[in-house]
């Protein structure tokens, strides 16, 4: 520290060169010095010293500086009074408060340490190595530095930047900086690095930029924050503007529905800060970037879309009709609300049903065109207005149709209330005020642009000039001013009245014969224009001489020879008798010549300085600029090359009449030939249908067969000894009275069960009395015989299964019948197949012989008939083929059912016989335990005896009789 005192004592006591000397020293020590923190306070006092000693410093420290950075990257204090020492030096910050004179040579002092430092591009990857590291006195001062670097030599700096590794992305970082001083620089240093570079733009704008910058805007409060916000949408207009890549990355991420909350700032009369009415003003110039009518129509029709599907659209709108809202906001939302409008249908059908907050409601447009022709409206209000009515009827028939029909006579207020949109415009073409007589002349060319509908229909408005008077068209009150020219006393210039009435009429007369000979039908218009072209006045009535030649040419070009005393050939005598042709031409010439001309030529927008600069349109430069050499042309053409002509296109037209009919004929024969391929590819089609639905049927048959057979070999099995009995019931289907005899004989069966159960009843109540009387008596004989009767019940069944396996026999023999039938009919459809391709191929053979287009569609149509007829038979017999199939699956489907409740049923009493005989048993052991225990009490059981010898008899005959049923099967 005293080493720094005395450097600072003797800085102020010396004279000039001491200074010197002591920058020298200081740099020996920071090159010289082994010890850090003799380095550390050198650096320190080179800092102190870089801002009033700036040439100094510079010149004999950037080298020592720039090595203490690649050697003492350990120590960050040192890296952190270096970087402050390169800033100071480099930039040119703090030389605001000194003359022009000085600030020049600054700025130039400054370029020249920017070249000498990244003239080693190591240098500038250094010091973005350095804003890596995380303390805040290396990353801040880095970040100061490399931004003053981008403003001194921007696009050196940038290229560096884009060939280093991973540079730009380093940068990024900053954005995620919680400390906000940091973040907030390295936003500025993102906008000098973004500035028209294309491709850093796309880096920054894919390493996630978009996302962060909009979300510090939303932390930062949107519209209502601070120079933060304004940094962040500075720097998002420098990578989306001129930038279609980005402008498609930003649509595609739904970044547009980001910025709809921006614009909710409500109706207030308070509240306007000068930063928010600049936060606003650059989200307005942001939503325009995106809709400029300089991108590419795709991109921009996109964005316009996705702008009204997410509301933004109505919240602008919303904005546009509040109340309080500063001046250059309101202006600037309706050029923003125009851009985002303009050329789509769906936002200016919207925009159109946009009402103001009024009583009674009126319609934007209306109350915007109001504020147009009311001249103690600011200038550039005016401008915006003039662009919003131009861009909501650009491409939109629609619209140009609305506006007319309010100066039609059919739809205009009888009873005064309301004010339209034509009445204002024409309240505004024949007021005392030139601006406004300008305005709404260029507003009611944009109703007319490229509509010749809409011209004609222009043609139908009628004016009441004075009460009394009879009213005059639109068209002859028009020229009747313009005839007037500077009588009538009005404020502005001179000469805007006559422009914007001149345009009006080019634009209403070209394209349009009917137009042209409503203005013709007028003896008084022709001398008028004449005369205005013929006269040589002073430069500012050169334009209007260029003006009136246009008319005159619009009326010669578009004449459609239906005035025999305004004959095309007619007007072009009279412009060689008194203007000349080559004075003609150069009177035309006037126009595109005029300075205003390019200005206007170059962007939608009608954006003057002042009112006296307003003359031109945009849209009436591209009109002049497309009509200029077809005028030139048809004034300098001859009678008898004008007749050449006419009959050139004639010939033309006829031929092009006979080319036309003959195009129609083919396309007819053309589509009948495409309509019969079309009916035969059907009816094959059809014919493959068929022949599979008749392979499934076989299929179908062949499985019922093999399920059939299936049943046989199971019946066979179970019921081999009633053969012979079933040869003799073999018949070729069951009978309705064999189906209701064997329902009786289950009702039987049924019958029989229940019947078997009360028996069994029987048998529990008898168990009951032996347990209570200890006696016996003759149930056990009665249980004996019922069991027996139950036997013989199950060998009744059995022949009933031998009965249906017979029927069955018989309808596999008719199903083998059906077979050989489809068979036979399967081989006749082959046959006809076979015989219908032979005869197809002789006709295919004729027809290439055949030249005539007739012949072809007769034969053709011929061999589709016969197809047709023969594809019928076919279909004929498949359909009764069906039938047969149909009624056989059926007979088959009724015996399978049948058969299938039958066995149901048969299993059902052979379970219940089973659990009747385990019941029977379990009786029979409780009867014996029952007996034992008497016998031991000493009871006799002598009855009980001859009871067992009698169940035992019976258990005998039931064991022989199942062994004579199976000797039977």
């Amino acid at each position: 520290m005293n080493f720094l005192r005395g450097v600072m004592g003797g800085q102020s006591a010396g004279p000039q060169h001491t200074e010197a000397e002591t920058i020298q020293k200081l740099c020996d020590r920071v090159a010289s010095s082994t010890l850090l923190d003799d380095r550390r306070n050198a650096v320190r006092a080179l800092k102190s010293l870089s801002k009033k000693y700036r040439l100094e410093v510079g010149i004999q420290a950037m080298e020592h500086l720039i090595h203490v950075l690649q050697t003492d990257r350990s120590d960050s204090e040192i890296i952190g009074y270096a970087l402050d020492t390169l800033y100071n030096i480099i930039s040119n910050d703090e030389e605001e408060e000194v003359e022009e004179n000085s600030t020049r040579q600054s700025e130039d002092l400054g370029s020249q340490f920017t070249e000498i430092f990244i003239k080693q591009q190591e240098n500038v990857t250094l010091l973005l190595s350095l804003l890596e590291e995380f303390d805040f006195h290396v990353r801040w001062p880095g970040v100061k530095l490399l931004t003053s670097l981008l403003k001194q030599l921007g696009p050196q700096v940038q290229q560096i930047i884009l060939v280093s590794p991973m540079g730009v992305s380093r940068l990024m970082d900053l954005l995620a900086d919680s400390r906000e001083v940091i973040r907030n620089d390295g936003v500025l240093l993102l906008q000098a690095l973004t500035r028209s570079n294309g491709a850093i733009q796309k880096i920054v704008a894919f390493e996630n930029a978009f996302e962060r910058l909009l979300d510090i805007i939303t932390e930062e409060g949107s519209s209502d924050g601070g120079i933060v916000v304004e940094d962040c949408l500075l720097l998002l207009q420098n990578l989306l503007k001129n930038n279609n890549s980005n402008q498609n990355f930003f649509k595609e991420g739904s970044y547009i529905q980001r910025m709809k909350p921006w614009f909710e700032v409500g109706d207030e009369n308070s509240g306007w800060s000068a930063q928010k009415v600049t936060n606003l003003h650059l989200m307005l110039q942001l939503v325009r970037v995106l809709v400029s009518p300089t991108n590419p129509p795709g991109a921009t029709s996109s964005c316009q879309k996705a702008m009204f599907q997410c509301g933004l659209l109505q919240q602008l709108c919303t904005i546009l009709m509040a109340t309080g809202v500063p001046a250059d906001i309101l202006t600037e939302t309706i050029n923003t609300v125009s851009e985002v409008i303009r050329g789509c249908q769906v936002n200016q059908d919207y925009f159109a049903s946009v009402n103001a907050p009024s009583n009674p409601p009126r319609p934007a447009i209306v109350v915007l065109l109001m504020s147009m022709v009311n001249e103690r409206q600011p200038f550039v209000l005016r401008c915006a207005v003039l662009y919003c009515f131009q861009c909501f009827l650009y491409k939109n028939q629609k619209g140009q149709g609305e506006i007319v029909s309010t100066l039609l006579p059919s739809t205009i207020d009888a009873t005064g209330n309301s004010v339209s949109a034509g009445q204002l415009l024409c309240g505004g073409l024949f007021s005392t005020d030139s601006l406004s007589n300008w305005c709404a002349a260029v507003a009611l060319a944009h109703a007319l642009q490229e509509n010749a509908t809409q011209k004609e229909q222009l043609l139908r408005v009628q004016l009441a000039t004075s009460i009394g008077n009879p009213p005059v068209s639109l068209l002859q009150q028009c020229t009747n001013i313009l005839s007037q020219g500077d009588k009538i006393d009005r404020r502005g210039s001179k000469i805007q009245t006559r422009v914007g009435l001149l345009m009006l009429l080019c634009t209403w007369l070209s394209n349009c014969p009917i137009a042209v000979t409503h203005f013709l039908h007028n003896s008084a218009n022709v001398p008028f224009l004449t005369g205005q072209i013929a006269e040589n006045l002073g430069e500012e009535e050169q334009l209007v001489q260029g003006l009136c030649a246009l008319l005159l040419g619009i009326s010669i070009y578009f004449n459609d020879n239906s005035l025999e005393s305004y004959m095309k050939e007619k007007l072009k005598q009279l412009i060689e008798k008194r203007i000349g042709k080559e004075n003609f031409i150069e009177k035309l010439g006037f126009i595109s010549k005029h300075e205003l001309y390019s200005r206007a030529s170059q962007k939608p927008q009608p954006n003057f300085p002042s009112p006296e600069y307003m003359i031109f349109d945009h849209e009436f430069t591209k009109l002049v600029k497309e009509l200029e050499g077809v005028i030139t042309k048809a004034i300098y053409k001859s009678s008898e090359e004008d007749k050449k002509e006419e009959e050139v296109k004639k010939t033309l037209e006829q031929h092009d009449n006979i080319v036309t009919h003959y195009k129609n004929m083919i396309r007819e024969q053309d589509l009948q030939l495409e309509e019969l391929r079309q009916q035969v590819s059907t009816l094959k089609c059809q014919n493959e249908q068929l022949q599979t639905a008749v392979t499934q049927q076989v299929s179908q048959i062949q499985q019922h067969k093999d399920q059939y057979n299936l049943l046989k070999i199971q019946l066979g099995k179970d019921n081999q000894h009633q053969g012979s009995y079933s040869e003799g019931a073999q018949m070729n289907g069951i009978q309705p009275e064999e189906i209701s005899r064997l329902r009786e004989e289950i009702e039987e069966l049924k019958r029989n069960r229940e019947l078997l159960q009360s028996q069994l009843t029987e048998k529990d109540s008898v168990i009951e009395n032996l347990k209570s009387s200890q006696t016996s008596g003759t149930n056990e004989q009665s249980s004996a015989i019922a069991s027996a009767r139950d036997f013989e019940e199950v060998a009744e069944l059995k022949q009933e299964l031998a009965t249906l396996k017979s029927q069955l026999n018989s309808q596999s023999v008719e199903i083998t019948k059906l077979q050989t039938e489809k068979q036979e009919l399967l081989q006749k459809t082959e046959a006809f197949a076979k015989s219908a391709e032979v005869q197809g191929e002789s006709e295919t053979v004729i027809a290439t012989k055949t030249t005539d287009v007739e012949g072809r569609l007769s034969a053709l149509l011929q061999e589709t008939k016969e197809l047709k007829n023969e594809i019928k038979a076919l279909s004929e017999e498949r359909t009764a083929i069906k039938e047969q199939l149909d009624s056989s699956n059926s007979t088959i489907a009724i015996l399978q059912t049948e058969k299938d409740k039958l066995e149901l049923e048969i299993t059902d009493s052979k379970k219940e016989q089973d659990d009747l005989l385990v019941l029977l048993a379990d009786q029979d052991q409780k009867i014996l335990s029952l007996k034992n225990k008497l016998k031991d009490l000493g009871h006799p059981v002598e009855e009980e005896d001859e009871l067992e010898s009698g169940d035992q008899e019976d258990e005998d005959d039931e064991s022989e009789d199942p062994g004579k049923d199976l000797d039977r099967i």
